[in-house]
């Protein structure tokens, strides 16, 4: 008779390596290795793009509305300034919000969802139902409303999306780190006297974070696109200031004769959207096991 087989301790199975293996898994994936580009080519693009203008933003080149010629390769905008200077000096501020508020939601959500999920007691339908009266409003509405009683600060436009954000993070998390907690190595540590942070953050977090991953590509692109169309209504912290949104609300109105100024920035603002939804789209597919065979 053979011998039976080993048995492998749950504690082992759902540690740090399955986590590296769907991370490749997912750096496999073509899907994810686009957005990867994508977004490393337009992170690079915010980065040093500034310095690659060849005018300064507010600095007028030519006439309003002027088609492409010498220097201004993309032509002026509706005030008779160059469209590419400030496209590439609009995109940094746009991406530093966003990625500020996305952190914050996530930090908090995540919180927010361990303690829901494991306390299984009256504080989780307490913080639940508040995370159900957030999201009731839309998240627009939130953010508009936050911007007009403060007024359109960085921090205000930050704090705002990063509110409206977290009751979806922490559902998320909540409904991952339920089945994570009935486990028997959670069971364990429990029995073994270690502290609740300590088996939220060692061993229910790393067992959320694919799912969790894929919900920071999703709320990066939500926050980018809530930016965008704060300044398209004129709400950016500086409204004179080069900004993607504020870019395609001035230049609407010459669409027909001077497109670049609005177009521009629409695929830029695209191309940003498409690059996070293929990398969550990679992540997703990874841990779901889809397409493995061929990624290999």
């Amino acid at each position: 008779m053979s011998a039976p087989a080993a048995v492998v301790p749950p504690a082992v199975a759902v540690r740090p390596a399955g986590r590296q293996s769907v991370a490749r898994q997912a750096v496999r994936l073509w899907r994810t290795r686009i957005g990867l580009g994508l977004l490393a080519l337009l992170v690079l693009l915010a980065i040093v793009g500034p310095y690659l203008a060849p005018y300064g933003p507010s600095q007028f080149v030519g006439a309003p509305n002027s088609p492409p010629a010498g220097k201004s390769v993309f032509g002026t905008d509706y005030l008779g300034q160059d469209v590419l200077s400030r496209f590439l000096d609009g995109e940094r501020a746009l991406l530093v919000m966003a990625v500020l508020a996305t952190a914050l939601a996530l930090v908090v959500g995540v919180v927010i969802g361990l303690v829901a999920a494991y306390s299984r007691n009256a504080l989780d339908d307490t913080l639940m139902r508040l995370m159900d009266v957030i999201l009731a409003f839309p998240q627009i509405v939130l953010a508009l409303l936050a911007v007009t009683l403060v007024g359109p600060h960085a921090w205000v436009i930050v704090t705002a999306i990063a509110l409206t954000t977290v009751p979806r993070v922490a559902r998320v998390t909540r409904g991952a780190a339920q089945p994570v907690i009935e486990r028997d190595f959670v069971a364990s540590a429990e029995a073994m006297g270690v502290g609740r942070a300590r088996i939220l953050l060692g061993e229910v977090l790393p067992n959320v974070l694919s799912p969790l991953m894929v919900e920071a590509s999703l709320r990066l692109t939500y926050s980018v696109g809530v930016i965008a169309a704060l300044a398209f209504l004129g709400l950016a912290p500086n409204p004179n200031g080069a900004n993607w949104g504020t870019m395609i609300q001035e230049n609407q109105l010459a669409l027909s004769t001077q497109p670049w100024g609005t177009v521009l920035p629409v695929i830029a603002l695209a191309l940003l959207t498409m690059a996070t939804g293929l990398i969550g789209d990679g992540i997703a597919r990874a841990a779901a096991g889809i397409d493995r065979v061929r990624a290999d």
